[in-house]
């Protein structure tokens, strides 16, 4: 007889799968048609939630984000950024990954111990606040440059493991009473830094060695979300930093990778990544807003208000950290290197304010709230557990309202505009590409027999292709008026082919395997205009919708 109970749970968790699901997608929807902050409106629906019956007593246990969320989401962070960047800001981004969660953390434990905490406690609310979030910094600077794009999205993904590191430390302190020394303190960093890279490259050099040998896209694509938790997981047994080794991993393979992925791998793989992690990073702030009346509550009604006090202030201490060494850090080391490459990195007041302003708590700082322990190993309740969580949950809330709704108004402010070095740097490697076509096309043209026509039709189209592009966007309508031309011709033939399958000339399976072909040209066409025009370029005029609009008319 079938258990009800497990009915029951099975029945719970698909509630809560589609409460979630469509939370992301009504608020994601809301927000980009108000063109309103996203985060904000996704934690405004979670608690939303988080107010009816049926979801106040949901708890998300740590390991989950910490396991399922955060390993694929740094993953393809550290896959979409660029190598060369963070090489060039290497020096700044270690500063603000290690030394300002280190000077964040000190301040937060000081105002904790002074509202009351005790100083281990104080400490592991430091060290929860301490780092930024890799996604919800994305989000809220995606409108800057290029180059501070990618310092902040460095500098979120290795600050989780300084964070962590420290995390672990001041929570065996505060939950078992452990001893902590300098020596023992550094050797712990120093072991999950070093051992977390190890791993991490260890696992690159074994995928890249696996995708030479597979010739199969499903398989390729397998492998693809495999890595990040097969790279997290050992490290996390071992005991070093798996956010390091999943970023190492990662970094290695994104240079690694356009040599050893097939293209219809790659195209099927960072679909599935666009998708997947656009769910998991929007539910996992719909998660945070369920959690948080609950987590209200747990405070009772006696200490709200200093819960809410230390709150604030915990929250302006953050903001205000990472302000002053902004302003403060840059200037000092300024003064002792002097160094000509050093200097042509230098930015001024203004146009660093938006990265002081990007401060913003997430996920991480979430799962670590939720992870501290409720009992020390005595048996004994924690105190001041639930303020630590409860001022966790308020800074998320605090920097994602705060600085993530003004962030546009910041970039204004600040006068930084798109990187016009990307776009030269797309039209010269266009030329150049184009360019090294024409040296092979003859050779290619004798190993395959083509007729001297198709040779020369090919040269023409890539000569003009790349003489076109050289200039600006608007010249050479000829070329671009040939592609359009090809996309509104692939919109007739696709509903040609449904035509046929409706009226059963031709089967479902023959159906889909032509429409790939048409799918894999019409990718093919869009990409070659978006090298015209800088940005996608508008529908077809005969997409699949009219063509079944067109078919069911007939």
């Amino acid at each position: 007889m079938p258990d009800p109970s497990g009915r029951r749970c099975r029945m719970r968790g698909l509630e809560v799968i589609t409460a979630i699901l469509a939370t992301v997608l009504a608020m994601t929807w809301l927000a980009r048609r108000l063109r309103w902050n996203e985060p904000v409106l996704l934690v405004a629906g979670g608690c939303l939630i988080g107010l009816t019956p049926g979801f106040r007593t949901l708890v998300l246990p740590p390991p989950v984000v910490l396991l399922l969320f955060l390993p694929p989401l740094l993953y393809w962070e550290s896959l979409t950024t660029s190598l060369r960047e963070i090489r060039t800001n290497l020096r700044g981004i270690v500063l603000l990954a290690t030394g300002l969660v280190l000077a964040t953390a000190a301040a937060v434990a000081g105002v904790g111990h002074a509202l009351g905490l005790s100083w281990p406690l104080a400490f592991v609310l430091g060290a929860v606040v301490a780092p930024t979030d890799a996604i919800a910094v994305q989000t809220v600077a995606r409108l800057l440059p290029r180059r501070i794009q990618t310092v902040l999205r460095a500098e979120s993904l290795i600050n989780d493991g300084t964070a962590l590191a420290l995390y672990a430390v001041v929570v065996g302190v505060a939950v078992q009473g452990q001893a902590v020394t300098w020596s023992g303190t550094a050797a712990r960093f120093l072991l999950a830094y070093a051992g977390g890279m190890a791993i991490g490259a260890a696992c690159a050099a074994a995928v890249v060695a696996l995708r030479r040998r597979l010739r199969d896209r499903v398989l390729e694509s397998a492998l693809a979300v495999l890595t990040p938790f097969a790279t997290y997981l050992p490290a996390q047994v071992l005991g070093v930093s798996g956010v390091l080794a999943v970023v190492t991993c990662g970094l290695i393979l994104s240079q690694a990778g356009p040599r050893v992925t097939s293209a219809g791998a790659r195209v099927q793989i960072t679909g599935f990544w666009e998708v997947s992690t656009f769910i998991l990073n929007s539910a996992l702030f719909v998660l945070v807003g369920i959690q948080t009346p609950a987590i209200v509550s747990a405070i009772g009604s006696a200490s709200l208000g200093h819960a809410v006090v230390t709150a604030l202030l915990v929250g302006g201490v953050v903001i205000a950290t990472r302000l002053l060494w902004l302003y403060s850090v840059p200037y000092l080391l300024r003064a002792v290197d002097r160094r000509p490459v050093q200097r042509t990195l230098r930015s001024g007041a203004r146009e660093r304010f938006p990265v002081a302003w990007s401060g913003v708590r997430g996920a991480v700082s979430l799962a670590a709230a939720l992870g501290v322990p409720a009992t020390t190993a005595a048996g004994r309740p924690l105190a001041g557990h639930g303020l630590v969580v409860f001022t966790a949950v308020a800074v998320i809330l605090v920097t994602l309202v705060v600085q993530g709704t003004t962030m546009p108004a910041v970039i204004r402010w600040a006068g930084l505009r798109g990187d016009p070095d990307e776009t030269s740097e797309e039209r010269r490697a266009h030329r150049q590409i184009v360019n090294a076509a024409l040296e092979v096309l003859p050779d290619y043209a004798d190993r395959l027999h083509a007729p001297p026509e198709t040779t020369d039709a090919i040269g023409s189209e890539l000569r003009q292709y790349a003489a076109e592009d050289a200039g600006p966007p608007d010249t050479g309508p000829g070329v671009r008026t040939g592609l359009e031309l090809r996309r509104a011709l692939i919109g007739v033939k696709r509903s040609a082919l449904i035509r046929l399958r409706d009226q059963r000339i031709i089967d479902d399976i023959v159906l889909r395997r032509l429409q790939a072909v048409l799918d894999s040209e019409e990718i093919r066409i869009e990409l070659a205009l978006r090298a015209f025009t800088g940005r996608p370029p508008s529908p077809p005029a005969d997409d699949t919708a009219d063509a079944r609009g067109r078919v069911a008319r007939e």
